[in-house]
């Protein structure tokens, strides 16, 4: 692990491979182990690098007013410690939204995006009642006591998680901080982003799980519409956690477009 500090938060991130940078940004409830078939697969021909988020994994914790631009900030000051030009970026859920809001502020930073099951914020994406919704089941999930705080959020794989990645999901479930996901769901059910996406001009992968629950395939078809020249690959019988439930296409449609787009 190599870390960076940025305003007086450490920030860890994994590095393995070599070639043209490739960021991952993880989700809500998880850190950057959530990557490891991404990590493995792709090393052959890029710089392969995920992040623990800001308060997630082996980052430290972050201060309550810790905002969307803070999260992005954060972000672009790993991308700055790689020195190696701009990078193609890829988020999953909160991470694309979060990668989203680094094209904002530091676009010159991304050489293309790569979104996977994300939104454009709760706000931006979801009805409204959906959003109140969600953020009441967030209220009931941080108020439990610490003995039966479960931060695994409903319906993210189209049946039962990949026997394979039970024990890594589990893992990262026993190492969230109920603070820090508290902090990052109610930043996501406050942003809307929908201003942004038609003013991006680096190539745009959309890789969306076909029975995505949480992002259900709507959302992607918005984010289609709404991004110029976009490209959409839909992964059949798959759900939210894209990356974990079809590795291989998943990886496949990355290593695809990123090698087109060098």
């Amino acid at each position: 692990m190599t870390t960076v500090q940025v305003s007086g938060v450490e920030v860890a991130y994994e590095r393995v491979g070599h070639g043209p940078p490739l960021v991952f940004v993880h989700g809500a409830g998880v850190d950057g182990r959530m990557w490891q078939p991404q990590l493995a697969a792709l090393a052959d021909e890029f710089t392969v690098v995920a992040w623990d988020e800001p308060g997630a994994g082996r980052s430290s914790r972050v201060p309550s007013d810790f905002g969307l631009a803070d999260y992005a900030g954060c972000l672009a000051a790993v991308i700055d410690e790689l020195r190696l030009g701009p990078a193609h970026v890829a988020g999953l859920s909160w991470g694309g939204t979060v990668v989203l809001e680094l094209y904002r502020c530091r676009p010159e930073l991304v050489r293309t995006l790569v979104l996977a099951d994300t939104y454009a914020g709760w706000k931006g994406s979801l009805p409204p009642e959906e959003v109140r919704a969600r953020v009441d089941g967030v209220r009931k999930m941080l108020a439990a006591p610490p003995e039966r705080f479960d931060p695994t959020l409903p319906g993210l794989f189209a049946g039962d998680p990949p026997a394979e990645f039970v024990p890594l999901l589990t893992a990262m479930a026993d190492d969230v901080r109920p603070d820090s996901l508290g902090l990052q769901l109610t930043v996501m059910a406050e942003t809307d982003q929908r201003d942004l996406l038609p003013q991006i001009a680096v190539p745009t992968l959309l890789v969306w799980g076909e029975l995505d629950a949480r992002s259900p395939l709507g959302v992607a078809h918005a984010f289609q519409e709404a991004i110029p020249d976009a490209a959409l690959v839909v992964l059949p019988g798959v759900g939210h956690v894209s990356n974990l439930e079809d590795p291989e296409r998943f990886n496949r449609a990355v290593r695809g477009f990123c090698r087109t787009h060098l």
